[in-house]
């Protein structure tokens, strides 16, 4: 299928690895003009390489960190005008909520919620007059399914998610679109580091936990990156205008719910 997005202009946040970077690659696949943000430039440099010896696309890459305002203002320099906005933080450790103190909550809120939020309020003016945008989250199935160790996420997620309803409503009609993708348990360094956390609580080995999360759900594995970007590319096509406001499960059905 013909996406019809060939050279428009796409930020993707946390670019550089997992879920983020296989958003980048498949919409620099499909005649994107990639930009890559992270945090870390060695990653970055080395994925933006990588991504465009792959497709043959223009991948550049930017140090930016959505937390603040610098990181923000960074990315945009870098990006000034994207069509196309993918918004994508890691999630919080797992933890006891007992714990957590109010640095802990600002800093996920932050990350999850309060930078992709600042992100939107400075592109979505744009996308409406250009009368195109893709505005896509990354963000959790704990929003519909929550865990309790995760609930530094669930919360941050969340707030994101109830945002992005509101507004929504009002975009569409200019043809820019604001989604939320759901993944579940997906082969990705921020799954491996989520197992890490839960090691001294479960009191399970870190090969116990991986093979248990991953054939837990009904499709028996884990997600792989390359099909949430896929699933990411056709959000942002030129076909998906009429999708908006959504937020889109890709769990290998492990949602037990009919709605």
């Amino acid at each position: 299928m013909e996406l019809g997005i060939a050279g428009r202009h796409a930020l993707v946040f946390g670019g550089s690895k997992g879920m983020g970077r296989a958003c980048a690659q498949q919409l620099a696949a499909e005649g994107v003009k990639v930009c890559i943000a992270a945090r870390t430039e060695s990653t970055l440099a080395a994925a933006a390489t990588e991504i465009g010896a792959a497709t043959g696309g223009d991948v550049r890459y930017v140090v930016a960190d959505i937390t603040t305002d610098a990181g923000r203002a960074a990315a945009l320099a870098a990006c000034p005008t994207p069509d196309i906005l993918v918004n994508n933080a890691d999630g919080a450790p797992p933890g006891d909520f007992r714990q957590w103190t109010p640095a802990d909550w600002h800093a996920a809120i932050d990350a999850m919620m309060i930078g992709p939020i600042d992100m939107i309020r400075q592109t979505v003016d744009g996308m409406i007059e250009r009368r195109f945008g893709r505005i896509v989250n990354i963000v959790s199935r704990s929003v519909k399914t929550p865990q309790l160790e995760l609930g530094l996420s669930n919360g941050a997620r969340s707030g994101l998610v109830g945002f992005v309803a509101g507004l929504a409503r009002q975009t569409v009609r200019h043809n820019v679109t604001i989604n939320n993708l759901l993944p579940g348990v997906f082969a990705t360094d921020a799954q491996r580091h989520h197992i890490e956390g839960m090691l001294e609580s479960t009191g399970k080995s870190f090969e116990q936990l991986w093979n248990e999360r991953g054939t837990s759900n009904p499709a028996a594995r884990y997600g792989r990156p390359e099909e949430l970007g896929a699933l990411c590319a056709f959000i942002c096509s030129g076909q998906a205008g009429y999708i908006c406001g959504q937020n889109i499960l890709i769990d290998g059905a492990a949602y037990p719910g009919t709605f």
